[in-house]
């Protein structure tokens, strides 16, 4: 006869096995999502690159792999690759001139492959400015609505040179920009401040828009650490938490 030492025994070990299946699949699926992110993203900067380096050889047929590189901001090796990619692909003819240099210029195929990733280009950066420009007025109008007349735009980004733009539509005033890595003192025509508690000198401000591309996630938490979590304002689309992350107990 067993036990209910051994009864107790037995259900802790399957509780246990149970307990490591679950983390098991939990960890898979989240090493899968991130695969695919990851694929994601590599195809649009391949896409990018590929439309770059079709773009440099219509300008000048002459111009060296090196100088391609530069032209694009990458490395040597990898300007290489794409070239040979697009010369097996069949947008991109190599011929041989004086001095052992090359010339390279478009086939007919790789005319229609740049216009192609053009549109594709534009295509997202046109739905891009669509849903930024609306939830932007959005937020505009909750600030308005809530009588804060000063804004901030934390983060400097084409997100927030499209801020700027909406802001125009509403009466307040933007204070400027936060970013503590921003190189330049001044963006789409406002001053850039390194931190949130420089603008204090000029009144402070009632309520800041994470604009940060880079990374939104950290700036909301900057931002919450000056001021209270509901003046600072979160677009939809960058899917930032507002919630704190949970403690391991």
């Amino acid at each position: 006869m067993v036990d209910s030492k051994t009864i107790a025994q037995t259900m802790e070990q399957t509780m246990e096995q149970a307990v490591q299946q679950a983390v098991q699949q939990a960890v898979r699926q989240a090493v899968q999502q991130a695969n695919k992110q990851a694929m994601a993203q590599t195809m649009d900067s391949e896409s990018e690159i590929t439309l770059g380096l079709l773009n440099a050889v219509e300008e000048n047929d002459k111009m060296t792999q090196r100088s391609m590189a530069m032209e694009l901001g990458i490395a040597l090796g990898l300007a290489n690759a794409y070239l040979k990619r697009c010369v097996k692909k069949g947008y991109i003819k190599v011929r041989q001139i004086p001095r052992n240099r090359y010339a390279y210029y478009l086939t007919p195929k790789g005319f229609a492959a740049k216009s192609r990733l053009t549109a594709e280009y534009l295509s997202q950066s046109f739905k891009f400015f669509r849903l930024a420009r609306a939830e932007c007025e959005d937020l505009f109008a909750l600030a308005t609505e809530r009588g804060w007349k000063t804004i901030a735009l934390f983060g400097v980004s084409d997100l927030g040179e499209i801020a700027t733009l909406c802001a125009r539509e509403y009466s307040l005033t933007l204070a400027g920009f936060i970013d503590a890595e921003a190189e330049a003192d001044y963006y789409a025509g406002l001053r850039v401040y390194r931190d949130l508690s420089d603008m204090n000198d000029m009144g402070g401000v009632d309520a800041v828009i994470i604009t940060d591309l880079r990374n939104p996630q950290e700036s909301f938490a900057a931002a919450c650490d000056a001021l209270p979590p509901e003046r600072v304002l979160t677009l939809g689309f960058m899917k930032i938490s507002r919630q704190p992350p949970r403690m391991e107990r």
